[in-house]
């Protein structure tokens, strides 16, 4: 059996009595209870077994050294009580093949571990987001993600306008980012429908998570009951209920409405703003921020799915006075119609001055390979790799801590593709 990159060889089903899996404490309080309410019965039927069981055994102990008769005794006691208790355990959990019996052992010391793993509050939005959730959720299941509600685009647009919800696209994606990648349900929460009339554009999860928010009153309830559905690990928040709208003010002094429109409006961005500007955050995501150990900005669009958390400003506070590490992952190349030309202290600086508070970021974590294949595609878009400009991070008092972010994902039909 395998429960992580080393291979434990262990008997079977004796994984079971592996530490961290809080089973072996069971065990002993059922034994225990097992033999008091025996002892119980004897007295109260006037029974005499205990006797005649130790008379028997002191008649064994004089051809046998006693040790060895209470070492089987033992022995055989715990074979037949563990044989006992686990067929109880797999016939409750109706689990009947070997295979399944492995899967359940495994997921159940995965989750032990993970429970005990660091508290982490990620905050963003867009892809950048639930990709880095897939990867934080190997580590822990105490995870917080807080999403940005300001997308008014594509499919999650449409719902906002039409039925008054806030948009769910990039809850859906952290749910699903959450959930397990390879399980059917997974799939048909990200599945989207082509050529329907009606349905064009829609992903089954937004629509499902629009119906739960009618039916349970609001989107809250709806991400928590849809995450039950897929058993995610950790938990998915709207950064706020506020029916938040963003706008951007131009360098040339126009002013752009709406989230969708401002990359492409071919304009240099001055000041990111959301209308109300009062928007207040859920009570969950104070709390979390409060408790982390540890609280990720990013990656993702600077000013469509990062900063529009920290117009918040009740949550900016927070992120601030937290005692929580917090690290902003940077972006690898720049956005158009966002950060042209941006180097990564331009893109700190630029959180610092929406969040309005100057400890919302401990360090930084910025990508040190960039493959050669990639660059040409990334610069045909309009998209050029992100500086590391030291001394200006220096400057900031933040550190630098650098990391190979891309990983070249090998196939079986023997085509790659790099993953973020």
């Amino acid at each position: 059996m395998k429960l992580n990159k080393f291979s434990i060889k262990i008997p079977k089903d004796a994984g079971w009595l592996l530490p961290g899996l809080n089973v072996k404490r069971w065990f002993i309080l059922i034994i225990t209870g097992a033999v008091l309410a025996a002892v119980g019965l004897c007295i109260i039927t006037n029974l005499r077994p205990v006797y005649t069981l130790i008379k028997m055994i002191m008649r064994l102990t004089q051809t046998l050294p006693p040790e060895i008769i209470g070492w089987f005794l033992i022995g055989v006691g715990a074979l037949f009580f563990f044989i006992g208790w686990l067929n109880t355990n797999y016939s409750i959990l109706d689990v009947s093949n070997e295979r399944n019996r492995h899967a359940v052992l495994e997921d159940l010391y995965r989750r032990r571990k993970l429970n005990r793993g660091p508290k982490i509050v990620a905050i963003g939005g867009g892809t950048g987001l639930s990709t880095m959730l897939k990867g934080i959720k190997k580590i822990t299941n105490n995870i917080t993600a807080i999403v940005t509600v300001g997308d008014d685009g594509g499919s999650s647009g449409k719902l906002r306008e039409e039925l008054g919800v806030l948009p769910p696209g990039d809850i859906r994606s952290c749910i699903a980012a959450l959930a397990d990648d390879e399980d059917l349900v997974t799939k048909l929460f990200q599945y989207r429908f082509k050529d329907c009339a009606g349905l064009s554009g829609h992903s089954f999860g937004n629509l499902f998570i629009t119906a739960m928010c009618a039916i349970t009153g609001n989107m809250v309830n709806a991400v928590q009951e849809s995450s039950k559905v897929l058993s995610i690990r950790g938990r998915v928040l709207p950064s706020t209920l506020d029916d938040m709208r963003l706008s951007a003010e131009m360098e040339d002094g126009s002013i752009i409405r709406g989230e969708s429109n401002i990359p492409e409006s071919g304009k240099k961005i001055k000041r990111l703003f959301s209308e109300p500007d009062n928007c207040k955050p859920l009570k969950e995501a104070i709390i979390a921020i409060h408790d982390a150990d540890l609280i990720i900005l990013g990656p993702g669009s600077l000013y469509t799915s990062v900063i529009p958390n920290l117009l918040i400003k009740e949550l900016s506070k927070a992120v601030n006075d937290s005692n929580a590490k917090k690290i902003y992952v940077c972006n690898i190349m720049t956005q158009p119609g966002e950060t042209d030309g941006f180097t990564v202290s331009d893109h700190i600086k630029t959180l610092i001055k929406h969040a309005q508070y100057n400890k919302i970021i401990d360090a930084v974590l910025v990508n040190t390979e960039l493959p050669q294949e990639l660059i040409v595609p990334y610069k045909d878009a309009g998209s050029v790799p992100v500086v590391v400009d030291r001394e200006e991070i220096q400057k900031l008092n933040i550190e630098i801590v650098q990391k190979n972010l891309m990983e070249d994902k090998r196939f079986e039909d023997g085509h790659s593709d790099w993953l973020v």
